[in-house]
């Protein structure tokens, strides 16, 4: 019995040692496995810009997701509105409107800004509802698209009441800024918003200037997106001022709301575009807890005069194209494509048979066109096409 035990140890001894040399590899696997977040906290890591601590769910981007769901249904009612009121197609020639949209008589209706709705029937209800029309297709996939990248992002960072908050109040102050240079065409004010996130974002990467990496490439991207959708603000019936004065909201509010973003370390390997790198997260948090107080209340104060004065201009009724008569080329560049003419221009308007002719009594440019069954308001729109 002794030599058939003895005989059986090493055996034993075999079989078992394998298994243990095995038994560590799971062990210390998962702290050395990088694409793991939740066991990489060590002191010193990676903290992304637009990356929540959390995990990546659709969920985590639900506000901008219902601000997309209003601008689309917005664009919607204004292109069905625009096929029932003038009976024709769904866009107007791009001699009429660059942007591939509606007419300017439509986008009056659905709510756009012009100056004689704000001074003389003080319909202010237009202040909170240009903010989600567009001028055309064009203006709506480039929008919407920015809106879809910026936002999202920064919401998953900073969660969706503190963006939420920038994205209306800088839009408001957008509409505020664009009814004090808009004129007698209507203009629509969709993108402050958009310039109100990417203010809010510039703030976020000065506040942490030091912490991030990649600093030109952050800057970049702020810089494209900006200079693309203020060009494409240059076309008619897209105010650059609301842009703005959204753009000046965003950056003063992102010093008040973007503190202690929702970051969790990564590894070295996944460092992204708009990541940073500290030492220590206590270091972090402490400079956080130092400048907060004064950055905030320094923000918040300029931010609320900017806003008690443009509501003071606003009901005051202050039209600054009287003092400035070079600013409308910022609004609007003019061009032979398309029109930047105020719809103030007077025509003469002949009707034989079923063709109906105007001709402008300011350069005596005349144009026939294939109806009489035209709108007053339609009648303003191409009075204003051939002036």
């Amino acid at each position: 019995m002794e030599e058939a035990t003895q005989a059986n140890q090493p055996h034993t001894q075999i079989e078992i040692k394998p298994q243990g040399e095995e038994a560590p590899p799971p062990i210390s696997s998962p702290l050395g496995n990088n694409n793991n977040p939740e066991t990489n906290n060590q002191p010193e890591g990676r903290f992304p810009f637009f990356k929540s601590r959390y995990r990546q769910r659709s969920s985590d981007t639900w506000l901008i997701s219902i601000f997309v769901i209003l601008h689309l249904l917005a664009f919607i009612t204004t292109m069905l509105f625009n096929y029932f009121s003038l009976g024709s197609a769904l866009f107007q020639p791009l001699s009429e409107n660059p942007l591939l949209g509606p007419s300017a008589s439509t986008l009056e209706k659905v709510g756009a800004l012009q100056r004689a709705d704000l001074a003389q029937n003080h319909q202010t209800w237009r202040l909170f509802v240009c903010p989600w029309l567009h001028a055309g297709v064009i203006h709506f996939a480039i929008n919407i698209s920015c809106i879809i990248f910026v936002g999202i992002h920064l919401e998953r960072d900073y969660g969706p009441l503190r963006i939420g908050i920038i994205f209306l109040l800088s839009a408001f102050v957008g509409s505020l800024v664009c009814s004090l240079f808009v004129r007698n065409s209507p203009v629509v004010a969709s993108s402050d918003a958009l310039f109100g996130l990417l203010g809010a974002m510039l703030s976020g990467i000065i506040r942490n200037w030091k912490v991030y990496t990649n600093k030109c490439a952050a800057l970049a991207v702020v810089f494209i997106v900006f200079a693309i959708n203020f060009l494409l603000g240059l076309l008619p019936h897209i105010d650059n001022f609301a842009n703005i004065g959204a753009f000046i909201s965003g950056f003063l509010l992102g010093f008040v709301f973007l503190f202690t973003p929702q970051i969790r370390q990564l590894s070295k390997n996944k460092a992204g575009l708009f990541e940073c790198s500290v030492k220590s997260s206590s270091n972090l948090k402490l400079k956080l807890k130092l400048d907060r107080p004064i950055l905030r209340s320094v923000s918040l104060l300029l931010f609320i005069v900017v806003l008690v004065g443009c509501l003071e201009a606003v009901f005051q009724g202050i039209d600054i194209n009287r003092y400035c008569g070079w600013c409308r080329f910022i609004d609007c560049i003019p061009s032979k494509r398309w029109n930047c003419n105020d719809r103030t221009n007077a025509c003469e308007i002949m009707t034989s048979n079923s063709d109906l002719t105007l001709t402008c009594l300011r350069n005596g440019n005349f144009r026939v066109f294939p109806s009489t069954n035209i709108s007053q308001a339609r009648i303003t729109d191409l009075c204003s096409m051939i002036c």
